[in-house]
C-alpha cells in the first residue's frame, strides 16, 4: 500500500470510530455548551468525537499536523501532512435530535487537498475521495447529477452563527434562489451538503463564513465526483472555507449570477 492508501484507510477508520460515539450518544442526555455565540453550540459528544481522532492521529502519524475544531491536536505549517478535523458536523442538529450530521476528516499533502472522508453514522454512509482517484460512497463510484437548469435544480445553504447580529447573512441570496431555483434546503451541516452535491442529491450549494474543516473534505469529494467549487465571484473558493460554491458544473455559472445580483 502507498502512504495516501495508508492515510485514507486510517481516515476512514476514525472517521468510523468517532461516527459510533455519535451514535451511541444521539438522543441522549449530553452536556450542550455556547462558543461564539448562542446558537453556536458545543456537546460533549464533539469532544468526545476529537479526542479519539486526535490521540488516533498522534499515535499512528505523530509527524502529521491536526487542525481541529474544538482545538485539540498540533498544527504545524512544516509537517509534509495537514489532517483537518470537524469532529461533529451539525452540532446544533445533534444537539436537537434532528439526525443530519457527520465527521468530516480533510487531509493535506503540502498544502493541497488530497484525501477526504466524511462519515454519516445514521445512514451508515462513508463518503471519500483522493486526488486523481474519483469519489466513493461505501466504496461505490458517485458522480454529480447531470440536471442543468436551475428551475429543476434542488440546491442547499446554511447560515453563520453570527446572522443574528450580521448585515452579511446570506438572506438576500436565499431571496434570489428562492425565486429560481426548483428547491431550496437548508440542512446545517455543510459537509454533508458538500457530499449530496457530489452525489447527485443536490445541484449545488453555497454558504458564507464557514471554516476549513467545515470545507476541507467535501470539496475535494465534490471535484473529485466531477463537481465545480469556486468562491462567490468565481475564483478559487478560499483556503479558510470562509465562502463557497459548490456544484455539478452545469448550473454554476447561474448560481454565481444569482450570488452577485
Amino acid at each position: 500500500m502507498s502512504e495516501v492508501d495508508d492515510i485514507l484507510e486510517l481516515a476512514c477508520r476514525l472517521a468510523r470510530e468517532a461516527g459510533a460515539i455519535q451514535r451511541s450518544h444521539y438522543e441522549t442526555d449530553f452536556r450542550i455548551d455556547s462558543k461564539s455565540t448562542a446558537i453556536d453550540l458545543v456537546t460533549e459528544v464533539d469532544h468526545a468525537c476529537e479526542a479519539k481522532i486526535v490521540a488516533g492521529l498522534t499515535r499512528e502519524r505523530p509527524a502529521d499536523a491536526i487542525l481541529a475544531e474544538e482545538g485539540s491536536g498540533e498544527d504545524s505549517s512544516d509537517a509534509a501532512w495537514r489532517w483537518i478535523v470537524d469532529p461533529l458536523d451539525g452540532t446544533v442538529n445533534f444537539a436537537h435530535g434532528y439526525p443530519c450530521f457527520c465527521v468530516s476528516i480533510g487531509i493535506e499533502h503540502r498544502g493541497v487537498a488530497t484525501v477526504g472522508v466524511v462519515y454519516e453514522p445514521l445512514r451508515d454512509e462513508l463518503f471519500h475521495a483522493v486526488l486523481g482517484q474519483g469519489a466513493f460512497c461505501n466504496g461505490k463510484a458517485i458522480r454529480v447529477s447531470q440536471i442543468a437548469e436551475m428551475q429543476r435544480s434542488l440546491v442547499c445553504t446554511g447560515f453563520a452563527y453570527d446572522v443574528h447580529q450580521s448585515d452579511r447573512d446570506n438572506l438576500n441570496h436565499l431571496t434570489a434562489f428562492v425565486k429560481s431555483a426548483g428547491g431550496v434546503r437548508r440542512d446545517g451541516s455543510a459537509a454533508l451538503d458538500l457530499c449530496y452535491v457530489a452525489c447527485g442529491r443536490y445541484e449545488g450549494f453555497w454558504e458564507l463564513k464557514l471554516h476549513p474543516w467545515d470545507v476541507a473534505a467535501g470539496a475535494l469529494i465534490v471535484t473529485e465526483a466531477g463537481g465545480r467549487t469556486s468562491g462567490v465571484a468565481g475564483g478559487p473558493a478560499p483556503h479558510d472555507g470562509s465562502e463557497i460554491v459548490a456544484s455539478n458544473g452545469l448550473i454554476h455559472d447561474r448560481m454565481l449570477s444569482l450570488l452577485g445580483s
